[in-house]
């Protein structure tokens, strides 16, 4: 296994696009009855590490957790720095089907403008 990868295997538990639940198909049939099918309602993210990108593209919110506990990032959020706890970041994609669940061992969280940019192992 090379440097590159242990680290990277090291320090990101899992990636792996999430099953959609009963809950979550709600969420998101709600969430396009809101937006009227369109990008209005979602926020430009980037989740990367310094090997790896896991995520970049837009999403409807970002669940996390920091020192504080959980919390979401939806759009038009107020500009926002934190560092990340060890967690499950979930990204709620604007592509039906496309979710993300990342198991991540901290990062720094920075929301500015319906940008979203997530620092992992760092």
């Amino acid at each position: 296994m090379s440097d590159k990868a242990a680290v990277d295997a090291q320090r990101v538990i899992d990636d792996q696009a999430s099953p959609q639940t009963q809950s979550q198909q709600e969420q998101r049939q709600a969430i396009d009855e809101y937006s009227g099918g369109h990008d209005d309602a979602s926020m430009r993210v980037k989740v990367y590490s310094p090997f790896r990108d896991y995520y970049d593209g837009r999403a409807f919110s970002i669940t996390a957790e920091n020192a504080t506990g959980p919390f979401d990032i939806l759009p038009r959020h107020h500009n926002f720095i934190s560092l990340l706890a060890p967690c499950d970041l979930m990204v709620r994609t604007v592509k039906a089907g496309d979710d993300r669940t990342i198991r991540i061992s901290g990062g720094i969280m920075h929301v500015k403008a319906d940008q979203v940019v997530v620092f992992l192992d760092v």
